[in-house]
């Protein structure tokens, strides 16, 4: 008997110290990476920012669990800019990207630019992008190969097919690709969230045991809106409601998942926006809470969008991060993290880890520049001061919005004539405070004029120096 209850405790032994090995394994290991990517979601889409009519607690708890960016930009105001910028950590006209390019472009991500997959293939994660890529359609385009081991997605935005409100007919089927393959045409997109967020699940489960980065770039809310039909109908807001409540399921399965694996005190999760709301789509469009308009401007709501970043143990929990961030930071801080290496090139980002460990005396960004059409230098912020050139640009006020999936009208050309904002007191960019801080309008017009010499400007008819080209499909 006794030599049963001394196999017994040795077992019992063995199998609590193989249940610490596999932990302290996972824990000593570089941590996983889930990028979770939404397209169009504004900053008041979401229950911390002030959503009303549906409920948003994954969102919230991501806030309560981690850290909240409250001056988080996306790296441009429209869809492939702003991709190109998060995933190479640079200006997107740095890299040659300007606009949203569709199913007759003849470029795409340049081979010679790394990604953050890249950086992380490189130090032996397993890769994958799941959703919507926008960084052209071509085969040398696609995630697989530019450091993705894993694709399945559309090349584009989900309102680039033949049933285009505006354009009808002008765009092909709209293609579902896996790996380099079109697998289908014009798929049914109420599949969308729930059909990436499960491969994403899949994925995370096929390689608990090693790090793994995942980029979840949902189509959605971009219009033409689709839910699922266990959301159809439960939001008070309509079919946007709807939507924004099944991407907050989506990130409820992704930390479930993480957390039925064990996983979640050695993943960074990072949840933000392309963009901010296609205002002119009226009810099918999101809210910039107090932000002055929308997606396609460099006024505050077309680029201050949430940004939430949990990682258990290191980010601080319920607390808010009001430094200067934006989407050109995730590369370095990523690669600073996992201690991947940064790309040869030169890139703008900057590493925000003393941050988002809870160190807020540190300010790593202390400047952003709004860029946006070909090459504008539209605006430049440096510390709360936004300088805002003269420009021509879109406006969405003054105007009744559209609805049910149709846009209402906009005007494209409309001639800003420039300002100096105070945000910390005017975030709603509505007093220009040039004349009455003629010093503080000088200094930010320094800094721009070396970003023109460096990224050039189109307004200025600066071509600059250090732009580097777009890859062509020629090539």
């Amino acid at each position: 008997m006794q030599k049963i209850y001394a196999l017994l405790l040795s077992l019992l032994l063995l199998a609590a110290s193989g249940t610490a090995f596999r932990t302290a394994t996972a824990l000593d290991r570089a941590p996983n990476v889930v990028l979770i990517h939404m397209d169009d979601m504004g900053y008041g889409d979401i229950g911390i920012t002030g959503a009303t009519g549906y409920t948003t607690p994954n969102f919230d708890a991501m806030a309560r669990n981690g850290m909240f960016l409250s001056q988080y930009y996306s790296p441009q105001a429209v869809c492939t800019a702003s991709r190109a910028g998060l995933l190479t950590g640079c200006y997107p006209n740095r890299v040659g990207f300007a606009g949203a390019i569709d199913h007759t472009a003849k470029t795409g991500i340049n081979p010679y630019e790394e990604t953050i997959a890249e950086i992380l293939k490189a130090k032996g994660y397993a890769t994958a992008a799941f959703g919507k890529w926008h960084l052209g359609y071509q085969e040398k385009f696609l995630p697989l190969q530019h450091g993705f081991d894993t694709y399945l997605g559309i090349p584009y935005s989900n309102d680039m097919w033949p049933n285009h409100p505006v354009n009808k007919n002008y765009y092909p089927p709209l293609p579902l690709i896996e790996g380099n393959r079109v697998v289908e045409t014009n798929p049914d997109q109420s599949r969308f969230t729930t059909m990436f967020t499960e491969r994403a699940a899949g994925f995370i489960k096929e390689n608990r045991n090693k790090p793994f980065f995942v980029y979840l770039a949902h189509p959605m809310p971009h219009v033409p809106l689709f839910v699922s039909e266990k959301f159809k109908g439960k939001s008070a807001q309509g079919l946007y409601g709807d939507v924004i409540m099944e991407l907050d399921w989506s990130i409820g399965r992704i930390r479930e998942t993480l957390r039925s694996l064990n996983l979640e005190k050695n993943t960074i999760l990072i949840v933000t926006s392309d963009n901010g709301p296609w205002l002119p789509y009226g009810n099918h469009a999101g809210s910039a809470g107090a932000f002055r308009e929308g997606k396609g401007t460099t006024f505050e709501g077309g680029q201050r969008v949430p940004c939430l970043v949990e990682w258990p143990g290191v980010v601080p929990a319920g607390v808010v991060c009001n430094n200067l961030a934006s989407g050109l930071d995730i590369l370095p801080t990523v690669a600073e993290a996992t201690g991947a290496s940064l790309p040869v090139k030169k890139i703008d980002g900057v590493s925000l880890l003393k941050n988002w460990k809870g160190d807020f005396s540190v300010r790593p960004r202390e400047t952003f520049l709004f860029y946006y059409r070909k090459n504008n230098l539209e605006a430049i912020r440096h510390g709360d001061w936004k300088l805002v050139f003269p420009h021509p640009g879109r406006t969405h006020e003054g105007f009744s919005p559209g609805k049910d999936g149709s846009p209402g009208p906009v005007t494209e050309n409309y001639s800003h004539p420039g300002a100096l904002y105070d945000l910390r007191r005017d975030p709603g960019e509505r007093y220009n405070v040039q004349f009455d801080f003629p010093e503080v309008a000088a200094k930010l017009m320094r800094l721009a004029d070396e970003a023109r010499d460096d990224l050039g400007d189109d307004l200025a008819g600066n071509p600059g120096k250090n732009r580097r080209p777009i890859g062509t499909a020629a090539e």
